[in-house]
Parts: structure tokens; C-alpha cells; sequence
């Protein structure tokens, strides 16, 4: 995708209307009537086949003979005549096109589908990219264009929304517009023929113009390309998503007028959640993030003081912040004292002033408005306090309105971020005005504040999360994959779809994830048999490719300690299965040694493949009736140790695992460990379809699988390939000697190196960081360390060569970074090594590695630039092939390869 093009289409300096005419309420009137309406300066060109002036403009019959050529051209036309306009355009070097929803609609699926192939056939012939079809347009208020058929205009602001409901478009645009609040871009995708939510995500990012990003979503295409736009943008702006299609009801619905698969709503979520996007569920809960996100103050951190006007509001307000996770800030000494003092005057009845001040802070029912003003500015000094919500509840004896209007003029210069809640209607609604037009966060009740308020204390505590640096598993950790994947080809080979639960236990065992120990028995006699090679007791349980839940059909026996209670418990599982499901194919038994693990939960962790995102994980509290207890969490893989922990800790049996009563602490840690093997083995094994550990035993003494049902199939693409988020490439990694004899690994970087790569910014000379950073820099923050560990392998790249060990921690000797385009035209370098083991030739090997890489993935050239006085740096470029320019305006090399994928 070029966003070059898209940066014109949506910032267009003029416009060409295809089917524009003057007839009232068709679409081509509407768009030139919202045209001509806008502040929009560039010439606005009419196109029509017959006519020769609509609403005062000169009409053109063809695309070649229009006076100029257009930077955005929408098309109002028949569905018939697009695909011919848009290979006119394409060639005419137009930027963009809007297609709207005129006939689409009403066409046969098969001639639709027909003509938007055309269409799309016709725009890749030329670099002319699609919003559409069915789009109601969009709104860029910064350039003063409406190409909407909205009816009416947007502010100008720094909100982007983005949606597929031609009904959200228009309601969210009135809703913005009664409370003064503007966007950068209102765009509308329509049926995101030519590009979808990734792309535009991608643009969005790049906007210096776009403060935050606002989504409506209904599905999504190209799931890696979407995980890697969103990951990135939400890194340096809030993102806010509401997703249709919750529950099983709305999704089949949505499934009668969607041609695709439409995906899991639960891995929707691990997405959203996983990219860094905030997901809300309800539209108030959508105008609300509105609301705080365009008008609030950075957000400095969670601790929230509550000043109101009434104890018993401030009491339920309060429960409702606590309950949803929020953090009340704890007042210090000197801030209730000042407080105090402020409500000397007026005790509370039934205690003295100070002996009453808490959070919330109750100021009184007939509080004037110079003591919430006081107030607020004693609340936004103090140092245990980083936000404040104001709250006004109705009052006979004071005005609402000049409460608002003194809160108000304390906020708007505060730096900490101040909500406010004004109750009730008339005065109210004219107080709540006050803060609209000072552009100040106002909510119509309590909740809405708090819930708004909420949503950005998550926001941030999920971005916080996935910076986390984890820990790395055992360096000793190596899974035997040749075994588990010539398990997965003989059952292949066989024609089977299923693993029996031995070959499963093999798999996971190959993964070093705990297994009991398992045999196949054909009849009883073999079950005595294989008891007895397994020592007692033992488990029996029957094998049949038709029983998911053995135990619901009465088909499990444990505990058994004799060779004859093994045969009495054969017949008599076999006798159960076939009363409870007669039409029961059976295949015999499964033995097992039986885990005595008496204080050990039952959890599972179940992989299974969305048509949508791929690979996915759940993971909850196991046994015959996890189903029926519903408690479980999913994500998305790769995992790390990090994102292990957070998926377990958003499980109800979470709790449990801490220790309670007498059972102690489950070993978390290893927990965590085999959720990363299972993300592992997903990644290694793609003839895996589903798999389902459950129960999987977990205590002190670590975990245990006691049974697994894994679904497989010839794999149509690699592992990675198949996940929406690309893991580590493994791949990558090599093993080299210095000329001085010392033995390093090139390998991408992993965010578990973060300790290693501060190690090694510390040990570089002055010189170094001001060649690499361009100039000095005291520190780096934390947030530039994360960005430089934590990558997306999709987009970027960074090799380091790195010095393993086994006893201690690595050290990290030289690093090479590309960040790739999102268009795959251009990657930019930097290069940077430790300067004690500079002349062994390890920034060419480096430089190599990454010239490499960039070929393999099809990038068509590296560009980077160095400081003028950087000789050494420009001399390493042009040994490895680059042309090397000096440019004395900006006083800088430049570098730049074009790569050819013929050449070695």
C-alpha cells in the first residue's frame, strides 16, 4: 500500500464528482452540494455524460478532457460504468477514488461480486487506490472537504473515526457536533474492497494531525497486516474500538450480509487487547471515550480524588470506581489540613470539618462556587493526586451553572486531568455547556465519569503490560520437534485427523511439558497388562473418537490397585459408554498411571485455529465441567513469560492458584512455561488444527497433563506464517567466529534482552551515541528502550550480536536496526557496535546480515543517513555495496542500495 497516495486522497487539492448532477437527493447532488458547502478551496470538476452545468460549474463528458488532473475523483454512477472510470482515472494519475454505495447494494450477490472484482482488477493496473465500495465517503475538516453524503459537516479537531455503519457515521458526526468536538478525519470504509482497517491504521499513524484513533468494526481482513498497524499505532496514540457481533445471535445476523468468515468475538478481544486498543462495548460507552480523549490533559497516572457535593452520591460514585479496578488516591496529611481549613466554616452534621475530610471530599449540598474552586486547586497541588473528577448534584440554595463556570476556569488551566459530572437537566444542561465550551471533560451522571475515567486507567495498564520486560525461559529449554513432528506425519500418513492420547502425551512430552504415563489397550485383558507394566493404581478410561468429555458418558474409572479392579472398571466404563451414547464408536481403553497430585487445580489450556486471527490460546479452570463454569481467558500467540502471567491473571481461578486455607501457592512459574511450550509447539507444528490439555494439574510441585485431544491436518502454510502476530524468527539466528577467535551469535532481538542492551548502551564511548542518536542524549527513557527491544518482526528488524552464556547474562556486542515501510518500498538503517571490539569486522558481518534479510522479504532498497563527520560509517557503507552521497544543506551522508533479488 503506498500511503504516499492515501496521504493525497485524503488531503486532496482537488476534487472531480463522477455522476454529479443538480437532481435533489441523489447522491451525486448531495456530494457537490457538501463539496461547494465546506470550506474546501481546490477546484471542484463535475462529471456527466449528457450534461453541461450542475450548480454553476462547467460539466466535463470524459476523464481526458478534464482541465487538470484530480487528486481525489468520487463516483456517484451507475455500478455498471465504475470499473471503466476507474481504469480512466488510474491512467490519469488520479490518487484516489471514493466509490459510493449507489445500486451496489441492490445488485445480485453474483453480479456484485463480479463487478467489485473488475474494479479492484482495474485499480491494481495503476497505483489508484479505493475507498469503497459502498462508502458514505469521508470528512478531512483540516482541508476543509466534505466528500461525504453526510448531512452535515464535521469540526475540526485531532479524533480520527473510523467506521463500517453508515449510521454510526451520521450519529456519532451529530452527537461530535452538539458537544463542540472535532475530528482530523470521518471516514467511512465501506465494504474495504482496496484497503481496510490496517491501512488506514497505518496512515493514521503516520497523520501528525491525528491524536487518537476512534473504530468501529464489524470484521477484519488480513489479520497479520491489521495486528501490525495496530500494535504500531496504539504505541503512540490511543486507540478505541467497538466491535459488533458479541454475542451468538448478533453474530449470525451479521453473517447473512457479510460474504466472509466473520471470526470468534473472544479472539476479537485477545486482538484488540494484544495490539494495545482499548475495546469498548456500548455507543455511550464509545461518545464517552470521545468525550475524555478530546479534551483531557496527558494522563500522568490513576490515583483519582472525588470532590462533591453530597456524601451519599460521593459513597456510590465511589463504589462504582473501586469495583471497576480504579485506584482512590489516599490523601496526605498537609491536603487534608488545607481542606479542613476550607471547610471550617460549614461542618458536615455530625462531626468536626477535618475529622471529616476523606476521598471523596464532601464540600456540602450548598457549596458556592469559591469552594470548589478552592478545592479543586487544592486537590491538583497536591502530590498523591493525579486526577480529579468534580461532581454537582441539584441544590436549591446554589446555582449549577456558576459552580460550573468557577470549576471551570481553575480547570482549564490545571495540568492534571480534571472530569467533571453535572446532574440533571435544565440548570444543569446549561452548566454542562460551560465545560463544552471550555473544552473540558462533562459527563451527564456519576458513572458515565467514572466509566470513562476507567477506560483510560486500563488503556494504560495494558500498554503498561505489554512493555513489560519478561523473563527468559531456561536457556536449557530445547523441544524435541523431529519427534513430535514424525508423530504428526505417521498419523498423517495414516489417514487419520486425530492423535490417540498417547501420541498426543508424545507431542507434549516432546515439548517437556509434564505427562502421565500412557498405554492403548484393545480389550480388557490389555488394560491388565498395561497396568501392570505402569504400576498401580491407575486410571482407565475408554477410547472412542466420539467421546470429547469421557466422564459425562460414565466412560473414566480411577484409582485402581489390582489387576482385578482394572478388569471389573473395563467392563464396566465399556457398559456405561454404550448406555449413555449407544451409537458410541469404541476402540478400546486408555491406561494411565494415576498423578496423586491431591491438592492440585484442574486447569486446561485448548488451542484452537479462528478462520479470522489464526492459532489462538484459552486458558481457564479445567475438569469434566469447565465448560459449564465458563471461566477462561484467551490471547494470541507468540507468548512470553509476561503475557503468560497477564492471560492466567484475568482467569477467576487465578485467585486460587495464589494459595488459600491449607492448599499452598501453584507454581506459577512453571505454568507459565508450558503456556509458552504450547505457544512454541503452535508455532513449530502447523499440522496441528486444535489442541485441548485438560485437566492439566497445577500445585506446588508444578503441573502435570493428564490428558490431550489434538486435532490435526496437512499443514497449507508454515507455522508462522499462520499467526496473525509474527513470533521470533528462529530462523534467523547463526553462530559465528571473530578473527579474534571469539564465538558470537547473530540473532533478531527479543525483548528479554533489554538488561543486555542497556549493559550495552553504557559501555559505548560519547562518540558513539552522538554518531548513532545524532547527538547527545543524557539518558534514554525507558519508553525509546522498549521500542528498541520490544519490535514487531513483520515491520522490523534488528540483528545484535550477541555473546551467549549459560552461567550468567548475554552480552550484547553490536546491533543492526531496519525499520521496513509499510509499502515493503524502503527500509532504513542504523548500525551501532561496542567500541572495544570495533576492527574485527563485525559491523560488515552486521551490515550483511541485514542486506540479507531485506532481500529475502522483497524490500526494493535500504536508505540510511550518518553525520558528515562520520568517515568511518560512510567508508562501512560503501564496502557493503551502498552509494554513498554527502548532502551539505543538511550536512549528512546519505546512503542507498537498490536491491535486486538476482543478484547474491
Amino acid at each position: 500500500m503506498n500511503l504516499t497516495n492515501l496521504h493525497t486522497m485524503f488531503r486532496p487539492t482537488s476534487v472531480a464528482v463522477i455522476g454529479a448532477t443538480d437532481e435533489p437527493g441523489t447522491p451525486g447532488a448531495v456530494i457537490l452540494r457538501n463539496l461547494q458547502a465546506c470550506k474546501f478551496i481546490g477546484p471542484i470538476i463535475p462529471v456527466h455524460e449528457t450534461l453541461t452545468e450542475v450548480a454553476g460549474l462547467p460539466v466535463y463528458r470524459e476523464i481526458d478532457t478534464l482541465p487538470l488532473t484530480p487528486d481525489l475523483a468520487i463516483i456517484c454512477s451507475e455500478p455498471e460504468t465504475v470499473p471503466d472510470y476507474v481504469l480512466q482515472l488510474g491512467h490519469r494519475g488520479v490518487a484516489g477514488a471514493v466509490i459510493l454505495g449507489t445500486g451496489f447494494a441492490a445488485l445480485p450477490s453474483d453480479v456484485r461480486k463480479m463487478l467489485e472484482g473488475a474494479i479492484l482488477s482495474a485499480a491494481r493496473r495503476t497505483d489508484l487506490r479505493i475507498l469503497g465500495v459502498g462508502s458514505m465517503g469521508f470528512i478531512c475538516p483540516g482541508v476543509g472537504i466534505n466528500a461525504s453524503l453526510a448531512h452535515t459537516d464535521a469540526k475540526p479537531g485531532r479524533i480520527a473515526f473510523v467506521t463500517q455503519s453508515d449510521s454510526l457515521f451520521t450519529t456519532v458526526l451529530d452527537w461530535a457536533n452538539m458537544r463542540n468536538i472535532g475530528f482530523s478525519y470521518f471516514i467511512s470504509l465501506g465494504t474495504k474492497l482496496d484497503f481496510g482497517f490496517g491501512t488506514i491504521l497505518d496512515f493514521l499513524n503516520s497523520d501528525p494531525n491525528t491524536r487518537a484513533v476512534l473504530l468501529y468494526v464489524e470484521d477484519i481482513e488480513r489479520a497479520r497486516q491489521f495486528m501490525s498497524a495496530a500494535r504500531a499505532t496504539a504505541r503512540n496514540k490511543p486507540v478505541v474500538v467497538i466491535k459488533a457481533g458479541r454475542t451468538a445471535e448478533a453474530a449470525r445476523e451479521m453473517a447473512r450480509f457479510k460474504d466472509g468468515p466473520l471470526g470468534q468475538d473472544a479472539v476479537y478481544d485477545a486482538a484488540f487487547r494484544r495490539a494495545g486498543m482499548l475495546r469498548v462495548y456500548d455507543t455511550d460507552a464509545l461518545f464517552d471515550s470521545v468525550e475524555t480523549i478530546a479534551r483531557s490533559k496527558p494522563f500522568k497516572g490513576e490515583r483519582l480524588a472525588i470532590v462533591v457535593n453530597g456524601m451519599s452520591p460521593g459513597l456510590i460514585t465511589m463504589d462504582r470506581f473501586i469495583e471497576g479496578g480504579g485506584v482512590l488516591a489516599e490523601l496526605v496529611p498537609d491536603t487534608r489540613e488545607k481542606l479542613g481549613e476550607l471547610l471550617a466554616d460549614e461542618p458536615m452534621p455530625g462531626c468536626n470539618a477535618e475529622g471529616c475530610i476523606g476521598n471523596p471530599v464532601n464540600i456540602a449540598p450548598n457549596a458556592p462556587p469559591e469552594r470548589y474552586a478552592e478545592a479543586l486547586r487544592i486537590l491538583l497541588k497536591a502530590p498523591d493526586v493525579d486526577a480529579v473528577l468534580v461532581m454537582h448534584f441539584p441544590s436549591a440554595l446554589v446555582d449549577g451553572r456558576e459552580v460550573a463556570q468557577a470549576v471551570a476556569e481553575v480547570a482549564r488551566r490545571a495540568k492534571r486531568l480534571v472530569l467533571t459530572s453535572w446532574v440533571g437537566g435544565g440548570n444543569a444542561e446549561a452548566a454542562r455547556e460551560v465545560f463544552n465550551e471550555e473544552s473540558i471533560p462533562v459527563y451527564s451522571t456519576p458513572d458515565k465519569a467514572v466509566r470513562a475515567y476507567l477506560n483510560l486507567v486500563h488503556y494504560r495498564r495494558n500498554q503498561d503490560m505489554l512493555v513489560e520486560t519478561p523473563a527468559s525461559l531456561p536457556s536449557s529449554y530445547q523441544p524435541d520437534t523431529a519427534t513430535a513432528r514424525r508423530v504428526l506425519h505417521n498419523a498423517l500418513d495414516a489417514g487419520r485427523d486425530r492423535l490417540t492420547v498417547p501420541e498426543a502425551m508424545d507431542i507434549l512430552a516432546a515439548y517437556q511439558i509434564p505427562v502421565v504415563d500412557t498405554r492403548l489397550a484393545a480389550t480388557a485383558e490389555g488394560a491388565v497388562e498395561a497396568a501392570n507394566e505402569l504400576g498401580y493404581p491407575v486410571a482407565i478410561k475408554v477410547l472412542s473418537p466420539d467421546l470429547r468429555c469421557k466422564s459425562k458418558a460414565g466412560g473414566v474409572a480411577l484409582d485402581l490397585d489390582t489387576p482385578e479392579a482394572v478388569a471389573d472398571a473395563a467392563a464396566a466404563v465399556m457398559h456405561r459408554v454404550c448406555l449413555a451414547q449407544p451409537d458410541c464408536c469404541t476402540a478400546g481403553f486408555i491406561v494411565q498411571r494415576m498423578g496423586r497430585r491431591p491438592r492440585a487445580h484442574e486447569l486446561f489450556i485448548q488451542m484452537g485455529t479462528d478462520p479470522i486471527f489464526g492459532p489462538y490460546i484459552r486458558f481457564g479452570q479445567g475438569g469434566s465441567e469447565s465448560e459449564i463454569i465458563g471461566d477462561a481467558a484467551v490471547t494470541l500467540p507468540p507468548l512470553n513469560m509476561a503475557l503468560a502471567k497477564e492471560l492466567i491473571s484475568r482467569t477467576f481461578v487465578s485467585r486460587l492458584l495464589q494459595g488459600h486455607a491449607d492448599r499452598p501457592p501453584a507454581d506459577i512459574e512453571a505454568l507459565c512455561q508450558t503456556l509458552n511450550k504450547v505457544s512454541q509447539l503452535i508455532v513449530d507444528l502447523p499440522e496441528i488444527v486444535s489442541l485441548e490439555i485438560n485437566p492439566l494439574f497445577a500445585d506446588e510441585q508444578g503441573v502435570l497433563a493428564l490428558d490431550a485431544d489434538v486435532e490435526i491436518a496437512e499443514a497449507e502454510v508454515t507455522g508462522p506464517e499462520r499467526l496473525a502476530i509474527r513470533p521470533y524468527p528462529r530462523e534467523l539466528e547463526e553462530c559465528i567466529q571473530l578473527p579474534n577467535g571469539m564465538h558470537v551469535t547473530l540473532r533478531p532481538i527479543r525483548p528479554e534482552d533489554e538488561p543486555a542492551h542497556w549493559d550495552f548502551l553504557s559501555r559505548l564511548s560519547i562518540e558513539d551515541i552522538r554518531y548513532r542518536f545524532f547527538g547527545l542524549i543524557r539518558e534514554l527513557p525507558r519508553s525509546e528502550m522498549i521500542r528498541l527491544t520490544q519490535i514487531d518482526y513483520d515491520r522490523e528488524m534488528a540483528f545484535i550480536a550477541s555473546l551467549e552464556s549459560e552461567d550468567g547474562p548475554n552480552e550484547t556486542l553490536g546491533v543492526v536496526r531496519g525499520m521496513t515501510k509499510p509499502d515493503n518500498s524502503a527500509m532504513e538503517f542504523a548500525i551501532i557496535v561496542r567500541s572495544d571490539i570495533k576492527r574485527q569486522s563485525l559491523g560488515k558481518t552486521l551490515m550483511r546480515k541485514l542486506i540479507g534479510y531485506a532481500r529475502t522479504r522483497g524490500t526494493r532498497a535500504i536508505i540510511g543517513e550518518a553525520l558528515m563527520e562520520n568517515a568511518a560509517m560512510a567508508a562501512l557503507a560503501g564496502s557493503v555495496g551502498f552509494t554513498v552521497t554527502k548532502s551539505y544543506d543538511d550536512d549528512v551522508y546519505k546512503f542507498r542500495m537498490d536491491l535486486d533479488e538476482s543478484q547474491d
